[in-house]
């Protein structure tokens, strides 16, 4: 009897400790969040990377996986898809969604200017503005793409009209430096590195500058709220918590940027994002860190800048009602401590 009620004892044990180590694991899965980043390599998006590097995702508590998508596009189909719970991407998709009745929302707000470039080939010194892009292939990310949409705008604002360019999707790195090479594009808009690489080779020149606030105020017309946090609005109300999380991390880190040299960021990147210049690196994102938000607020003029140049030249959003309220939050952003 003894060892009988011995081995009863062993056994509801045994599948005690496996239903605590199941339920464990269960929790674990729900708590891990995915998140998509259009090109975490790129630094308009660096604050994905750089929070993962100085542990602040893990300082509260969170799982968080970064999944790399070369186009912003594509990262937001992943999101609306379900396969993701948050993209880093352009704030402008949470106002282009709203017009196909689809509501994201930016949670935190990574940077107030673009960080893009429009590059023209050296081997087109024809071309000296926009108006002469007339009949070029330019190069974009992807189709459905902000630098699609940037282009786009400002083809328009230029007197063109959408079928006098031929978006090509390039993607950004070595792909865009290669449709250049090959004049598969006479230009483009691209990010740092990129943008240094070819530079520095004499491959290209600058067009439009986007990544400070003034070339962003004269060529968009006002602050242009770009790389965000942006999340299905309907997971933000269930995930309240979680959601806070993110945004304490994302928000020490925009602190970490405005409180460091280039240098010692460049130090907590992976080293395969300095592409064999870190000099260069550090050189572009030392010129470039204004484009970041100090906290992760929305700046307030931003959002009708955006609903402008997406309501310029976009069949989607040209005359429709959109509540940019909806496209963003700064509850969680402004309860970071």
């Amino acid at each position: 009897m003894r060892s009988s009620r011995a081995f009863f004892h062993t056994v509801a044990l045994s599948l005690v400790m496996t239903a605590a180590s199941l339920a464990a694991t269960a929790a674990q899965a729900a708590d891990k969040i995915s998140i998509m980043v259009g090109g975490y390599e790129k630094q308009i998006y660096l604050p994905a990377k750089l929070a993962e590097g100085l542990g602040y995702f893990k300082d509260e508590g969170l799982a968080v996986e970064l999944l790399n998508e070369s186009a912003g596009v594509d990262a937001e189909n992943q999101l609306l898809a379900g396969a993701v719970q948050g993209v880093v991407g352009f704030y402008d998709h949470c106002v282009d969604l709203q017009a196909k009745g689809k509501f994201i929302k930016s949670v935190v707000q990574f940077s107030q200017a673009p960080g893009e470039v429009e590059l023209v080939s050296a081997k087109h010194p024809e071309i000296k503005s926009f108006a002469d892009m007339k009949g070029k292939s330019v190069g974009v990310t992807g189709l459905g793409s902000s630098t699609n949409f940037l282009t786009l705008y400002m083809a328009s604002k230029a007197g063109l009209s959408p079928a006098d360019v031929t978006p090509v999707p390039v993607g950004a790195g070595q792909t865009f430096i290669a449709a250049m090479q090959q004049d598969a594009i006479q230009a483009g808009m691209t990010t740092e590195p990129t943008i240094s690489r070819l530079l520095k080779t004499g491959e290209a020149k600058v067009l439009v500058d986007l990544r400070t606030l003034k070339g962003t105020e004269e060529a968009l017309g006002g602050t242009y709220p770009a790389a965000s946090l942006y999340m299905d609005a309907a997971w933000v109300d269930a995930h309240k918590e979680e959601v806070q999380k993110l945004a304490n991390a994302f928000v020490k880190t925009l602190r970490f940027i405005h409180t460091h040299s280039a240098a010692e960021i460049a130090d907590k990147m992976p080293k395969d994002f300095y592409v064999g210049d870190k000099d260069g690196y550090i050189k572009a994102l030392d010129a470039g860190k204004e484009m970041f938000t100090p906290d992760g607020v929305m700046p307030e003029d931003g959002p009708k800048t955006v609903l402008a140049v997406l309501s310029a030249f976009s069949k989607n959003v040209k005359g429709k009602t959109i509540d940019l309220s909806k496209t963003y939050t700064t509850e969680f952003v402004k309860n970071v401590k």
